[in-house]
């Protein structure tokens, strides 16, 4: 008996909730596994393009190829498994190693020399095809909406508004919805008329019980801005208005979209679409709106406050959810005199941002500020350790590919052996052979718990490294300019070396552990979270 894994796939998101391309191609593979008589091990189906070779279901295919877990790999044609030629290579000599057959229901797979050529000859013709799609589908989506249409994509859905879709008269475009458009009015009339911050907004449309965008329990502030800046409410509704190019600063370090920053492009490169939205508001009250947000925003109290009061801005972080600690003052009253101090506080305990309170305390800016700066000093006074931790943190970096390689195969394995269990218990109920099924599972739990505890390790190890690159000339010129200048620097020469060694200091209940490149023989902290420092409290009444 030959045991066979069907692998389907599809390029976009809608033949994939549609099924119906997915569904087909399964339907066949299953028909010609059952008329070669294979057995079919797995099956898997995802939605993904062909041209590139890291894929979640394919990653597990290979895996089990690797592990010799199956004899043959069927799919329904050669540019479901891949589109680009030279990765349609790589895995046909992959599963020529491992003694893997690959057949496709739809065409005849020659593995002789001559045939190789030509498959790749096919895979070449198959991204060629690829990318005039891509083309084609980018020259489709600019025509419609010269039409006055609104071009595939999220941006269709817009609160305050109902999309009807379709390429007809009267179709592709947006129709109030007054069920949400009272809110959106209203949001308008509150900011010209009453002259309210997007704050006040905010708490009032929590208050009234508005229905969120999002459909969340609550409103944001950075929803209730972004609604009100959208010219599309006034009638105007552009398209093409951003591209997508590597970020500054990655999030998400293992995502596997390369290009996921946004970029605005110059507005002569936008697209109008005439009449796709029809006007919430007049085009004068949306000036109004804006001249009254650049107003909020100038008398907003962040802009009186000296810049050099926040030394750790965006360096800050709370312990419990991980957020950075905002910057603020907090004003106390004595007597007829007013004062203000500048503060640090977890954005979750503040209203506008989530009506769940995080329960950190907020921390006077002295109270942190100093102790966190004595250390940095203690460590720029021997550069030689600060530069060698650098180096040190570089070496270990260059590990985490291959670490997370390894981690995929044995999430990979893991989920192999969940299919396994079920196998056991299918066979188990065909035959009723207990003792073989006991043997079974306990051999499989017995592998699991080790997978699972070398996943553990792993997981460790990634984040130990992951998001610790230091530019070790930047370090270096930072450590020589300072070297005999430590107690005069200004504030932005301490601004330059906190960046310089990549500080972040972790705020809990008072105490604060640090991170960076931290030598552990200097001062008292052994490891990267070590608690060094908690701030006297003042006595309770």
């Amino acid at each position: 008996m030959k045991y066979a894994h069907i692998y389907c796939r599809v390029s976009t998101e809608e033949q994939g909730r549609e099924g119906t391309s997915l569904q087909t191609q399964l339907e066949a593979c299953l028909k010609y596994c059952q008329d070669k008589g294979y057995e079919v091990a797995c099956r898997s189906s995802e939605v993904f393009s062909g041209l590139g070779l890291d894929r979640p279901r394919l990653n597990e295919l290979r895996e089990q190829v690797r592990a010799g877990e199956v004899d043959i790999v069927v799919v329904y044609c050669l540019d479901r498994l891949s589109r680009d030629p030279t990765h349609g290579v790589i895995l046909t000599q992959e599963m020529e190693k491992h003694n893997v057959a690959l057949e496709a229901v739809t065409e005849t797979v020659d593995s002789s020399e001559l045939g190789k050529l030509i498959s790749y000859i096919r895979g070449y013709a198959s991204k060629l095809e690829a990318e005039k799609i891509r083309e084609r589908t980018m020259r489709g989506k600019k025509a419609r909406a010269q039409a006055g249409r609104l071009p595939s994509g999220s941006h269709r859905r817009l609160y305050g508004y109902t999309y009807l879709p379709g390429k007809k008269q009267g179709q592709g475009i947006r129709q109030v919805n007054e069920d949400e458009a009272k809110w959106v009015r209203e949001m308008f009339r509150w900011l010209v008329e009453e002259q309210m911050s997007t704050n006040k907004i905010m708490y009032r449309l929590r208050e009234m019980g508005a229905p969120t965008p999002s459909g969340n329990a609550y409103w944001i502030k950075r929803t209730v801005q972004k609604m009100i800046r959208n010219p599309a409410y006034c009638g105007k509704t552009y398209a093409f208005t951003v591209t997508y190019g590597e970020p500054k600063k990655r999030l998400k370090p293992d995502s596997k979209r390369a290009k996921t920053g946004i970029i605005r492009k110059d507005r002569t490169e936008w697209i109008e679409i005439p009449n796709a939205t029809p006007p919430m508001i007049s085009e004068a009250t949306f000036v109004a709106a804006q001249e009254q947000l650049e107003r909020n925003k100038d008398l907003s109290n962040r802009n009186v406050k000296p810049a050099n009061q926040y030394l750790l801005r965006g360096h800050l972080r709370c312990r419990r959810c991980g957020r950075r600690l905002w910057a603020f003052r907090k004003v106390k009253t004595r007597g007829n005199r007013r004062y203000s101090y500048p503060y640090y506080t977890c954005p979750r305990n503040l209203k506008q941002v989530s009506p769940v309170k995080c329960g950190q305390s907020s921390i006077s800016a002295s109270k942190v500020e100093g102790p966190v700066w004595e250390r940095i000093r203690a460590i720029l006074s021997e550069p030689e350790l600060v530069v060698r931790e650098v180096l040190r943190s570089q070496e270990q970096s260059k590990d985490v590919s291959l670490l997370q390689r390894s981690l995929d195969r044995v999430e990979a394995q893991l989920a192999n052996r969940e299919k396994q269990k079920t196998r056991a218990w299918k066979a188990f109920e065909i035959t009723g052979d207990e003792e073989a099924f006991k043997a079974n599972i306990a051999l499989l739990q017995k592998e699991v718990a080790t997978l699972e505890q070398e996943r553990h390790q792993l997981q460790q190890h990634i984040e130990a490294n992951r998001g610790f690159k230091l530019d070790l000339k930047a370090v270096e010129g930072v450590c020589e300019s300072i070297r005999g200048n430590l107690m005069e620097l200004d504030f932005h020469g301490k601004r330059l070396a906190l960046e310089a060694l990549n500080v972040t200091v972790w705020l809990d209940d008072g105490a604060l552990f640090i991170e960076g490149a931290i030598p552990a023989s200097v001062g008292s902290v052994e490891s990267p979270l070590s608690e060094w420092h908690r701030p006297a409290r003042r006595p309770e009444n």
